[in-house]
């Protein structure tokens, strides 16, 4: 089977992108991993800072290790949103395909510095491991959210020289930019997305970019995004949405029903097609 680093080169060449979901339990993983198994795709899944404290970051990792070996297919875990050093060591230590640093928040001399320090460590413990990292104001909830959080504008999108200025200093695989994304849904709808500025920023770093906080982005923003440069696309509060409404819908229709697998059976199937439609789309299927 190929590597996570064959998938992304022709995610590149190709102008499409790799989905990107997040998992709090198996009953997601086995969602995600039938939505994309039969459209012969490859898939990331993966886990925040929360969801690693939920499911066990080795146990996660173990449990996407069983099914890319059991049925040889090309399914990856990415510890999404590491917010330090010691999260980003946790999940490189536990067998993760890729970690992202997010130290966005961060005066950009002071994100490059910890960036680099994550770059340095996991390239020691598994040269094969990718190393993501954000630059710009994107947000941090996977929620509904009633309005954009404040701040969110074009000046605080991610520049193109900052960017360059960035690779170049870290070294990293993968880079999270702002370019008009928020975590979340917004209920007034979300900001469009700058077009123009993933084209520059990818023409001045090269390396392949990911987007975050693609729930709630209309299908046209994400075929013009993926063709100006985006590689990896990012999905978790629409999953959410979907779990949530599905399970809610199954306890109302079935409320004497106690047997787990049974309640939740409709709830894999509604996300299952979440991620199909989506992996679709970023597919050009």
């Amino acid at each position: 089977m190929n590597s996570f680093r064959y998938y992304l080169k022709e995610a590149e060449k190709n102008k499409t992108a790799i989905g990107h979901f997040n998992i709090s339990n198996l009953e997601t993983l086995w969602a995600i991993f039938n939505a994309a198994r039969p459209l012969a795709l490859p898939v990331i899944i993966g886990v925040s800072e929360g969801e690693q404290d939920f499911i066990g970051a080795k146990q996660a990792a173990a449990l996407v290790k069983s099914i890319r070996e059991e049925y040889h297919y090309p399914i990856f875990i990415n510890a999404d949103h590491s917010y330090s050093f010691e999260r980003v060591k946790e999940a490189v230590d536990a067998g993760f395909d890729a970690v992202i640093f997010d130290g966005a928040e961060l005066p950009l001399d002071k994100n490059i510095e910890e960036t680099k320090r994550v770059v340095d460590y996991a390239r020691k413990a598994n040269p094969e491991i990718i190393v993501e990292a954000e630059l710009g104001f994107i947000g941090k909830s996977s929620k509904v959210i009633g309005e954009l959080p404040s701040g969110v504008s074009e000046e605080t999108q991610t520049k193109p020289e900052e960017a360059l200025e960035f690779v170049r200093a870290t070294d990293i695989d993968l880079l999270a930019p702002s370019v008009g994304n928020i975590h979340g849904i917004v209920k007034t709808g979300n900001p469009n997305l700058n077009i123009d500025r993933i084209r520059a920023i990818k023409e001045a770093v090269k390396v392949p970019l990911v987007l975050h906080g693609g729930s709630g982005i209309t299908d046209a923003d994400f075929k013009k995004a993926i063709k100006a440069g985006i590689s990896i696309v990012h999905i978790n509060t629409e999953i959410r949405l979907a779990y949530h409404r599905s399970l809610k819908l199954s306890l109302q229709e079935t409320p004497e029903e106690t047997t787990p697998y049974k309640i939740m059976k409709p709830v894999v199937q509604e996300i299952q097609k979440v991620v199909e439609n989506k992996l679709k789309l970023f597919s050009n299927l």
